[in-house]
């Protein structure tokens, strides 16, 4: 369904250092940085899309957090959440809810929620039972 998501940062350095453990936890490869734009992209290894992007915005205007806007990724296995969550908390990220089963969802929806360094709402979750 997805192509891709672009994700506007205002400091590349610092979410490059915020996104890489990130996508690295959850089995996602770097496809491309480039710093001239700047802007990098992380896709499946197995298939070409979708992809995950960061970076300035084309406009040029600064780049702002979307009320309500969030981006949720898969993870594989409610393991791969822990460890996303933790790489996103350690690399400058802000808790915005913990790992754990979220059955107002479905019962076996277990996801984390935590924000980039620029304060966009990220999601990690598995769809899997245990």
């Amino acid at each position: 369904m997805l192509s891709h998501v672009f994700i506007g940062v205002t400091d590349f350095e610092r979410a490059f250092t915020f996104y890489a453990p990130l996508m690295a936890a959850l089995g996602q490869p770097l496809r491309f940085r480039d710093d001239t734009r700047p802007w990098a992209g992380w896709m499946p290894s197995d298939a070409p899309r979708p992809l995950l992007l960061i970076g300035a915005p084309q406009d040029g205007h600064a780049a702002t957090v979307g009320n309500g806007a969030m981006t949720a990724l898969l993870a594989r296995d409610r393991a791969t959440v822990d460890a996303a969550h933790a790489a996103a908390l350690a690399h400058g990220g802000t808790c915005e809810g913990v790992p754990g089963l979220r059955p107002a969802y479905h019962p076996d929806y277990y996801g984390a929620y935590f924000r980039d360094p620029d304060g966009n709402k990220l999601c990690v979750c598995c769809h899997e039972a245990a």
